[in-house]
């Protein structure tokens, strides 16, 4: 905890390299919390997953509902693997790496690969200049008007909720992750981390269809990825795309100001908050990418000035959808009908 003398130190929200420091505070880990951490995660999600099977297995039909806490214990261990990316779960780069790897397996996603994406996302949060890796693809309004109209439709189906959340994940999870997308120049790493996740999953997924059957398998197993997956989009999404997150070009981009203030607070529930592994606090997240998920919430209690910084709630989340353009006038993310109301 920081005591009080720091608490009245603070430097003022617009100071942000000197946030920069007093995160550091936080970035140690506790080996016995994470250790807890992950055992709290992966046991539940297992037995989820039984159960599920179980429930096929008996034609007991109601108990396919275990389906929806397996997803979210899935979530939970992605929040752990991401975690992992960023050296900050175990601080150890060896346990980190290779904990991120084996769980990596389960969400369909080679840690490696999507490590150097992740961090090149970090690296580039809110910058005009360098879209597209790792991030939600965003187009400003006269990037838009300047589209062809074969353009404009793709660009509208992208942004549709039905293709984001629906079919997005399933194309994400299952198919564009089995090759490095991306990086298909960028060395052997990537490769190597999708292919051997891809191996690992093949024979993963051999045995439990060798062992419980295809159909069940697929039943089972499908269903709490996909659903997991939307999960993960929504929440990386309403961390980018909200009404005043920051977008800019250089020199005017600075990478702790796009941190902190591009990134929401996304105030969940306690119950949501918890088993999204607190990545809702992602503005401090991105300010200080190496402080454990579990000690962001001690960040929000001793400096309450950051919680409300890019703060929006569960029910206002559900405006950021319409949200789809980049107003450079306004400085704001406004809706296609907003755009079309511009002169």
């Amino acid at each position: 905890m920081i005591d009080t003398i720091d608490r009245d130190l603070n430097p003022p929200l617009s100071d942000e390299r000197a946030w920069l420091n007093i995160l550091a505070r936080y970035r140690q880990p506790y080996l016995k919390r994470s250790v807890i951490e992950l055992i709290v995660t992966a046991i539940p999600f297992a037995l989820f997953w039984v159960g599920a099977w179980a429930s096929v297995h008996y034609s007991c039909w109601p108990g396919l509902i275990l389906i929806v806490p397996a997803a979210a214990f899935l979530l939970r261990l992605f929040m752990i693997q991401h975690d992992c990316g960023h050296g900050s779960f175990f601080a150890r780069r060896r346990a980190d790496d290779w904990t991120g790897r084996v769980i990596g397996v389960l969400t369909l996603t080679p840690y490696d690969y999507w490590r150097r994406a992740h961090a090149e996302h970090h690296a580039s949060a809110g910058n005009l200049e360098e879209r597209g890796i790792g991030d939600i693809t965003t187009l400003t309004v006269s990037e838009y008007r300047a589209l062809s109209w074969s353009g404009r439709l793709n660009y509208r189906l992208y942004r549709h909720p039905a293709i984001m959340f629906g079919i997005g994940p399933a194309w994400l999870f299952l198919f564009k992750q089995r090759l490095p997308f991306g990086m298909m120049q960028a060395g052997s790493l990537p490769w190597i981390s999708t292919m051997a996740t891809n191996l690992a999953i093949v024979i993963i997924s051999g045995v439990l269809i060798w062992a419980i059957g295809i159909l069940p398998f697929l039943v089972v197993h499908l269903p709490i990825t996909l659903l997991a997956g939307a999960a993960g989009i929504w929440l990386f999404y309403v961390q980018h795309q909200f009404e005043e997150t920051h977008w800019s070009k250089k020199p005017e981009w600075q990478f702790s100001h796009a941190a902190l203030h591009g990134a929401s607070h996304y105030d969940l529930p306690l119950a949501l908050r918890w088993i999204s592994g607190n990545i809702g606090i992602h503005h401090v997240h991105h300010l200080s990418s190496r402080v454990p998920y579990y000690r962001l919430p001690e960040v929000l209690q001793d400096h309450p000035e950051l919680a409300g910084v890019g703060r929006i709630t569960l029910m206002e989340s559900l405006h950021c959808v319409k949200l789809v353009l980049w107003d450079e006038q306004s400085r704001r993310l406004i809706s296609f009908r907003d755009a079309a109301k511009l002169p």
